[in-house]
């Protein structure tokens, strides 16, 4: 969840610091006031106050961290605990510089430096240098290393040793002394007039210190006010502006310009973002250690004394007041009050590391140490008064600059959650409870279902700090929330303020508005829940109660989904709620999908019985589907869809055939898909499968038949039999029907409709499909079959029958006569492959017998195609007297070019023959000119011109002739008197070079 930061103008409700303890200077002197402040906590973790005074003393104060904070009761401040003072000059101290690793404060007074121990236990010492100084600083590293070069640090340091060598070495000027190694020190920074003059301080021993000068700057023009160090750059700010200083070239560049008239230059060292604050005026404009601008500007209120850093936050002081800033966002989150207005100047000082913890502010006479508040306590104060938003952009910021774990984090996003569940925002509370790695599903479970319930032992104990009531059910939160506002309204008309909502204080929302919220988006968090890894108990709650939820808000096709899917919901938690309310679908879904198969399809059975009556239609569903003639509403139809799902994936026979007949009813295809389903595992039993089906759905019989026959390769001659009466038995029907409906066309159109109205299961007709497999099969019994269809019509289907019998005769007579089939019967005859089966088949068609005339057109095509198959002699002997001469003339002289036509073709053959015995004396022509020698003497045969290099070609008689004699066009090539030109054969390979 993205940070919304706004600014705030006025001061915010966000406590980040309280007052700890204070320290009057004048109850110690009465004739001075506070010049300067620094904090710092030394090596064994004291935390000591030091406070610079006009009069030249310095103080040191403890804080007494350790002491309770008298504040929070409303009493007076606790006392700071004064430890010591020491006398430095006659003049004001002007700055602190607490040096913790040495254990040393350096103070700058009267324009010269002066060291002193930690504790003040000894004088200060001067340190041997002109006077003259003005602004002193020390150069500190980004994560609080030493600032000490290798004159008296570990030479093991290699931050130091770079920086030693991009000065160039160092000038010592402590009369020429050589330093030796295991002292410490630390490198400052020192404006003497315009000069910038880097030194180290060498600490030899508690009363030896010198300064080192390592290298000289010429400064900038004008008088130097205020200077910090940051890498090896030094920003220094005067009346003129703000620039930067390279400490290694000495070059220096402009970064701000400031007005004419404006307050004098301020800078401060932010050491948590490692930037530099730049003051103009009372705007704030941070860069980094380049001088280039970063972030946002920070606007203050008011010109500002001093300024100060704690945590991402940048304390201001002025007129009495001390505010605190955000520096990401530039907002004021604080304000506090330390003394009247018109005080006078006030110093601000804060710790200089990420962890500080305290800040000091001081008057002339009062000095004020004020604690951070933990953050845990910063966000339990906001949350109590309801600044959730503020909350959570605290908790954020802790979060990026790491001082706030995710655990946490995910801890105050469901503690805010919980309270904006309570104060009836539960939009917003889902939306945190789903930022929130760490919150429980079962931790919602109480606001659903009253304890105790099976899922009770699973919902922590966790109050959340105490902050919200216990969880309630969902009603009773929201009639809670109303009666708090209605409550709060009163107490308002009287005067009392109170910390409600003005959305629901203005608008009074209504009941049944905000339970319906409440549940629709306390299952958007069950709903994202479910993608979770969780326990199966926690899976279950999670299911079941969102199955509640749905219910409540009467989502049926969510409750359906969720059903239907894979759930852990609890069966035995929502039968009897789904029964109760109607929800039989929903609980089919649910039976099925935890494999209670019978249970759902006895619902689905009940619903396809009274779907009319039913409480659901799916409107998206509302589709007409025909099947076997019938018009059946949706309801039905996807009662047996689903049901026959079920059923496709059982194992279960008894299961299987107790719901067959009423799935057939509705829809013969899904019981076809039921029965040939290779889901299940095991398959069921061919004997009672066959036995259970209706006989008057046959086509259920037959697909089902085909499906073991040529998908399940099944070989028992008793199905192949029974499949194949089958479909006899139906194409008798059919054949009959067709023919009642051929007669009843003229005189009844609509029962003609009706009749092709039915439809079937089946794409191709049955008479199609019995023929196919009587073609295809061999394990049926055919004279089973023949005897039933002997009677009827079929004649092509007998004559398949008849021929897997061997009885050609019967089987000529069908093709021939009844079916009038001649290419048929004359393939049959091939088939055959007697030249009798032709002379008998010509002699059907000569004589037909049964008083049918004889078919002369079918014998002259089959003299035409087969005549040279049959005897002329007998042709004629059959030939009928009654046949009319032309026709039978032209048959006999058919017939008999037939047989000279197959005569000619034998010469052909012949011929063909002849002609590739040629090729292959040719073929050896050319083999044996391949083998005549020719040499540089040999001469053209027909011209004696010599061959030399020339092309030449050879003729079959082994004569060579030039190429110019063999490219000659129309004449003939003579050779010793011959004439080659109808034997010159002309072949690529004889085409040759030398």
């Amino acid at each position: 969840m993205a940070a919304k930061f706004e600014p705030t103008t006025a001061t915010t409700t966000r406590i980040v610091i309280e007052p700890h303890s204070q320290f009057d200077l004048s109850t110690h002197s009465r004739t001075t006031t506070v010049r300067s402040l620094a904090i710092t906590t030394l090596s064994n973790n004291r935390t000591i106050i030091y406070v610079g005074t006009h009069s030249g003393t310095l103080f040191s104060l403890s804080p007494n961290l350790n002491h309770t904070n008298s504040s929070q009761n409303g009493t007076v401040l606790q006392k700071l605990s004064f430890l010591r003072s020491v006398s430095v000059t006659n003049s004001s101290v002007d700055a602190i510089l607490v040096l913790p690793d040495l254990e040393k404060v350096l103070i700058l007074s009267d324009g010269s430096l002066f060291l002193v121990d930690s504790d003040l236990s000894n004088r200060a010492v001067r340190l041997g240098f002109s006077k003259g100084i003005s602004v002193v600083t020390r150069r500190r590293m980004r994560n609080n290393e030493s600032e000490g070069l290798g004159l008296g640090l570990d030479s093991s340091n290699s931050s130091n040793h770079k920086f030693l060598h991009k000065l160039g070495g160092f000038i010592v000027k402590d009369g020429g002394e050589s330093h030796s190694e295991g002292f410490g020190g630390c490198v400052l920074a020192i404006v003497i007039g315009k000069r910038l003059v880097i030194v180290e301080l060498v600490v030899k021993d508690v009363n030896n210190a010198s300064l080192v000068v390592l290298k000289e700057i010429q400064c900038v023009d004008g008088v130097v006010s205020t200077m910090v160090w940051i890498d090896d750059s030094i920003v220094v700010g005067t009346a003129n502006g703000y620039s930067l200083i390279s400490c290694v070239s000495g070059q220096s560049s402009v970064i701000f310009s400031l007005p004419d008239v404006s307050r004098p230059p301020r800078l401060k060292l932010l050491y948590r973002d490692w930037r530099v604050l730049l003051l103009v005026d009372n705007v704030g404009i941070i860069v980094d250690e380049q001088g280039q601008p970063v972030g946002g500007s920070l606007v203050f209120r008011h010109g500002l004394d001093s300024v100060g850093e704690l945590s991402f936050y940048v304390v201001v002081v002025s007129d009495g007041k001390i505010e605190l800033y955000n520096k990401k966002h530039g907002g004021c989150v604080q304000v506090l009050p330390f003394g009247g207005e018109g005080i006078g100047p006030c110093v601000v000082a804060s710790e200089e590391d990420r962890g500080g913890k305290l800040v000091a502010v001081a008057t002339a006479t009062k000095v004020v140490c004020y604690q951070k508040l933990p953050s845990v306590e910063q966000i339990k104060d906001l949350l109590r008064k309801k600044n959730y938003k503020e909350a959570i952009s605290l908790v954020e910021e802790l979060e990026y600059e790491g001082e706030m774990s995710k655990d946490l984090l995910s801890f105050v996003h469901a503690q805010v959650g919980f309270l904006l569940l309570f104060d009836l925002h539960f939009e917003e509370a889902v939306d945190h409870f789903l930022l929130s790695e760490t919150m429980q599903p079962s931790e919602i479970f109480p606001f659903i279902m009253r304890d105790p319930n099976r899922w009770s032992l699973l919902v922590p104990r966790n109050r959340y700090w105490g902050l919200h009531p216990p969880p309630a059910p969902l009603e009773d939160v929201v009639d809670d929330g109303l009666m708090t506002i209605q409550r709060a309204s009163f107490l308002r008309k009287a005067g009392v303020e109170t910390i409600v909502d003005n959305d629901h204080f203005l608008n009074p929302p209504n009941r049944a508005d905000l339970l319906e919220s409440a549940i629709k988006n306390i299952s958007r968090y069950l709903e994202a829940c479910r993608e979770k890894q969780l326990m199966q108990s926690v899976s279950e709650g999670v299911d079941t109660l969102l199955m509640y939820l749905y219910r409540a808000l009467n989502r049926v096709e969510d409750m359906e989904r969720l059903a239907s899917s894979t759930n852990w919901c609890v069966v035995e938690e929502l039968e009897h709620m789904l029964e109760e309310s109607g929800h039989l679908r929903t609980l089919a879904f649910l039976y099925a999908s935890k494999g209670m198969s019978s249970k759902a399809v006895a619902i689905w059975r009940i619903l396809a019985r009274n779907y009319s009556s039913s409480l659901r239609k799916d409107p998206a569903l509302e589709t007409i589907i025909q099947d076997s003639g019938e018009n059946l509403i949706s309801g039905k139809a996807i009662a047996a869809a689903e049901a026959s799902k079920i059923l496709e994936e059982s194992s279960d026979q008894d299961l299987i055939l107790q719901h067959l007949g009423w799935i057939a009813d509705i829809s013969q295809l899904l019981a076809v898909e039921v029965l040939t389903s290779d889901k299940r595992e095991i398959q069921l039993s061919p004997d009672e499968v066959i036995t259970s089906i209706d006989p008057q759905k046959v086509e259920i019989l037959q697909r089902y038949l085909q499906w073991l026959i040529e998908d399940q390769d099944c070989f028992d001659t008793q199905l192949h039999t029974l499949y194949s009466l089958s479909l006899a038995k139906s194409a008798i029907e059919a054949f009959e029907f067709e023919n009642i409906s051929e007669n009843l066309a003229s005189g009844n159109t609509e029962r003609t409709n009706l009749a092709t109205l039915r439809n079937s299961i089946f794409q191709i007709p049955v008479r199609e499909r019995l023929q196919i497999f009587l073609q295809s099969s061999d394990l049926y019994d055919p004279e089973e079959v023949l005897d039933l269809i002997e009677g009827s019509e079929l004649w092509l289907e007998k004559a398949i029958l008849y021929r897997r019998l061997g009885q050609e005769t019967l089987v000529l007579q069908i093709l021939a006569l009844k079916l009038e089939d001649s290419e048929a019967a004359e393939q049959y005859c091939a088939e055959i492959g007697r030249a009798d089966a032709y002379m008998q088949l010509l002699d059907m068609y000569l004589d037909p017998q049964d008083g049918k005339d004889p078919m002369f057109t079918a014998a002259v095509r089959l003299l035409h195609n087969h005549g040279e198959s049959l005897d002329p002699l007998q042709v004629l002997e059959k030939l009928s007297p009654d046949m009319p001469l032309q026709l039978a003339s032209e048959t006999l002289l058919r017939m008999f070019r037939a047989r000279v036509h197959h005569h000619r073709q034998g010469q052909i053959v012949h011929n063909l023959s002849r002609a590739v015995d040629i090729d292959a004396r040719l073929s050896r022509l050319d083999e044996r000119s391949r083998n005549v020698q020719i040499n540089d003497e040999s001469l053209c045969d027909s011209c004696n011109a010599r061959l030399g290099t020339k092309l030449f070609a050879m003729y079959p008689d082994d004569t060579v002739v030039c190429y110019k004699c063999y490219r000659r066009q129309g004449e003939s090539v003579s050779v010793s008197g011959r004439n080659f030109k109808e034997d010159i054969l002309i072949k690529p390979g004889w085409l040759v070079s030398r």
